[in-house]
């Protein structure tokens, strides 16, 4: 990021969303997801080599100080702050944008009008409906030029297809300007197809191989939840470049099985000392 003189004199940086200059390049992100209403965790996921986290609000008790406290906590780190409201409305993420995270993932984006809409979310007039009351945003994202033009050029917008009517939908959503993401949440995809959650069947696929068609006719970046290296490496081969990883939860937990393993294999368990 290279370094200019603002107007009284000052070096400053100028700042870009990183995750969209990379996605750009062809190259893979990968995210994070904080479940947890802890600020320290985040701030220290966020330096850990993450290109951004996702601050999990729909299926999670975030709270909105929580993701303000955690948007100043990772100020400086590399990771990029995005977040994933309850719902597909203008007010929740106008207050999302307005703590200053640089990007919203709406959920349950079923039609062409919902997609709309979360663009017109994340714009300012004459480009969208987004509030201009960004003090706080305005701290967080010290960029030389205005705030205003910074977030509508660098703000992240990523639609979820995670239903049925989404796919009915997709070639129309996929074709909304200004969205940069078409997300699939496989898991409620596959309930929504009376899967229950099952990844590895036939329909599944073919549903997802619809939604990669619609994002590359329409030059949508896709992006899906991918477990481990092997899963997104093989997604990558699809086109995928967005990725979503396990909790901060998950990576507790897989961190105390991998040390507590070898002391409990049956019934009996060693002693720790």
């Amino acid at each position: 990021m290279p370094a200019k003189l603002s107007k009284t004199g000052q070096r400053r940086r100028l700042l870009t969303n990183t995750l969209k200059d990379k996605l750009g390049k062809g190259e893979s992100v990968i995210g994070l997801v904080i479940s947890v209403n802890n600020v320290e965790v985040a701030a220290r996921a966020a330096g850990m080599g993450f290109d951004f986290i996702w601050l999990e609000m729909e299926h999670c008790p975030l709270s909105l100080e929580t993701v303000r406290n955690i948007v100043l906590a990772t100020r400086g780190l590399p990771a990029v702050p995005l977040a994933r409201p309850p719902t597909n409305e203008l007010w929740t993420a106008k207050r999302l944008l307005d703590t200053g995270v640089l990007g919203v993932i709406f959920p349950f984006t079923r039609t062409a009008e919902l997609a709309h809409q979360a663009v017109a979310a994340c714009r300012y007039p004459p480009h969208g409906l987004r509030g201009s009351g960004a003090d706080l945003a305005a701290f967080r994202w010290a960029a030389l030029e205005d705030y205003y033009d910074f977030a509508d050029k660098n703000v992240l917008i990523v639609a979820m297809v995670e239903d049925t009517s989404a796919l009915e939908n997709i070639d129309e959503i996929a074709a909304t300007p200004g969205l940069d993401v078409l997300f699939i949440g496989t898991s409620d995809l596959s309930f929504s197809l009376g899967l229950r959650g099952e990844q590895n069947h036939p329909k599944l696929d073919r549903a997802v191989a619809k939604i990669v068609a619609a994002a590359k006719k329409h030059g949508k970046f896709l992006g899906r939840p991918g477990r481990n290296p092997q899963e997104i490496k093989r997604f990558q081969k699809q086109g995928f470049r967005f990725f979503m990883t396990v909790t901060d939860m998950d990576f507790m937990a897989a961190g105390a099985a991998q040390l507590l393993g070898p002391f409990k294999s049956g019934k009996r368990r060693s002693k720790l000392v």
